[in-house]
């Protein structure tokens, strides 16, 4: 059944702002509340901003798609919220590891957005080098549901092996972030992450985006129980917040990363929240949801909402015209980019198969070499 507007809600999701906008915390908001003391009017600017250029570019790289320019699309649409506000809980030298959809959090982190186009264009491996600077520590996307949480517990159990947890220096200290889908709740990779992180209390925050829907299967389905409450059976302390309201969003993730960085081990957030468009480009969602239900979610808009807020706190007509005249920028500009990518060298696809020299590697890239040149001219 779909919830409908008077739906109180639950006493135990961290909320900060209303559906409407209004900053009205919930019963469970008092812990993170200081958080917010962090943040000043240009990082709600900040905010802002990015969930608009973001579903710009997400508009952008659906019509790309549709005309044939790539091969698939993973849209964002309606989780801005929740992975603007996580994305700058983080510190720079925290490690974030994403699924596949986490497009604004790249973005926070320095990525070039066309990389995101390029690797679902099937012209890179990668998209970009999580070890580059400008990249700050932003991993490859992962397309294998929930791989990623066994990467970044891996990850942060090296952290803790190099005594990078827990010294009281803000500097040093660092933290990471696996992000999920309520899917990969389903997934045993995802267990097996929650007991490694649990045994070795691993600095790290879980964070699943609980968009409602794992392709076709409805949460409900999945599972009988809230999905913030499966890692307390392996020892990992969880929590729910409203992960349409970014300022809840990051308060409870800034909340969790500073634990972490701190030595008390891991943590799982589950951000409510609501996938506004299909699961791919390949996917039909009118089979499977109601047009009631994508209503409802669509007037609890991440954007609309901070909006609202930002409107109540004085913000004037020209910083919005201001943003979207940003990300109608960054979609001219991501669009011509990426007309332009063109087929990489045969032979780099044996680049970065081994991080050192390889002779099977060697003799394979020499076999296509003579091939290639066998049949004459440009190969």
């Amino acid at each position: 059944m779909v919830a409908t507007n008077d739906t109180p809600r639950p006493a135990n999701t961290v909320q900060l702002l209303t559906a409407d906008g209004r900053f009205q915390p919930s019963d469970a908001a008092g812990e993170y509340l200081p958080y917010l003391e962090r943040l000043d009017e240009d990082d709600y600017r900040r905010f802002y901003r990015d969930m608009v250029r973001v579903r710009a570019f997400d508009t952008e790289a659906a019509n790309l798609q549709r005309q044939g320019q790539l091969g698939l699309w993973v849209p964002s649409v309606g989780q801005e919220g929740a992975q603007v506000g996580s994305a700058h809980a983080a510190k720079p030298q925290d490690h974030l590891f994403p699924s596949y959809r986490e497009h604004v959090v790249g973005m926070v982190r320095g990525i070039d957005p066309v990389g995101i186009l390029a690797l679902l264009r099937g012209v890179t491996h990668g998209g970009w080098d999580p070890t580059d600077p400008a990249v700050n520590n932003f991993h490859l996307y992962t397309l294998v549901i929930g791989s990623q949480t066994l990467h970044a517990t891996g990850y942060a159990m090296g952290i803790k092996f190099d005594g990078a947890v827990g010294t009281g220096d803000p500097e040093k200290d660092a933290a990471v972030i696996a992000y999920f889908g309520d899917g990969a709740t389903s997934q045993g990779d995802v267990s097996e992450a929650f007991v490694f992180a649990a045994s070795y209390q691993t600095p790290q925050v879980f964070f699943l985006q609980n968009n409602q829907w794992a392709i076709s299967v409805p949460v409900s389905t999945q599972s009988r129980t809230p999905l913030y409450l499966r890692s307390s059976g392996f020892g990992i302390p969880g929590v729910q917040v409203d992960g349409n309201d970014v300022l809840a969003s990051y308060a409870v993730t800034a909340k969790h990363l500073d634990d972490a960085r701190n030595g008390e081990g891991p943590s799982m957030i589950e951000a409510l929240t609501y996938r506004i468009g299909a699961h791919t480009s390949s996917d039909d969602p009118t089979k499977y949801r109601t047009d009631e239900e994508t209503a409802y979610w669509a007037e609890r808009d991440p954007i609309l909402r901070f909006r609202t807020f930002l409107e109540q706190q004085g913000m004037g007509q020209a910083f919005f015209d201001s943003a979207e005249e940003e990300g109608a920028d960054l979609a001219a500009d991501v669009r011509k980019r990426t007309l332009q990518l063109g087929p990489p060298p045969i032979q780099s696809m044996f680049d970065n198969v081994y991080s050192e020299p390889h002779p099977v590697m060697e003799e394979q890239r020499r076999w296509l070499e003579e091939y290639e040149s066998s049949f004459g001219g440009d190969a």
